[in-house]
């Protein structure tokens, strides 16, 4: 009996343990989440542009802010989870600008496991079985 309650214990830890490994980083779209309802309800009135992206003159560069934000992943798509943590992820940086009396955060770039990416028309996103991540880095301006 205590062989059999071992076995189902054995498998159990190693079906999840496996479950829990798969972090895929994937590359996603800004645009099918930037400016829709649902971030417009999410996020501050404080602009946001990534790297590359054009934005008006800066008047004062306050520096760089980082955020590392996770999501539960369960029983969502890996692309609704990753969109609602990088809203997550931008107001907290929003946030920052907010607190400081800055107008906007730029140079915004990805930075999921310390490895920066950047890019005007995508972020990254770890994907999981139970959770979602999304690392950013902006600087804090006023215009």
């Amino acid at each position: 009996m205590n062989k059999k309650i071992m076995l189902v214990a054995l498998s159990a830890a190693l079906i999840c343990g496996t479950a829990e490994a798969r972090n895929d980083v994937l590359n996603l779209p800004l645009d099918k989440i930037i400016g829709t309802d649902k971030a417009n309800q999410a996020l501050h009135n404080v602009p946001v542009y990534f790297a590359g992206q054009s934005h008006p003159a800066i008047s004062s560069n306050w520096g760089e802010v980082t955020t590392s934000r996770k999501t539960n992943a369960f029983g969502k798509s890996d692309e609704e989870a990753c969109q609602w943590v990088l809203l997550s992820a931008l107001k907290v940086l929003q946030e920052a600008a907010q607190q400081r009396g800055y107008d906007a955060v730029v140079n915004i770039r990805s930075n999921y496991q310390n490895k920066e990416f950047t890019s005007a028309t995508e972020f990254q996103c770890g994907a999981g079985a139970i959770m979602a991540g999304v690392a950013l880095k902006g600087d804090l301006v006023k215009f």
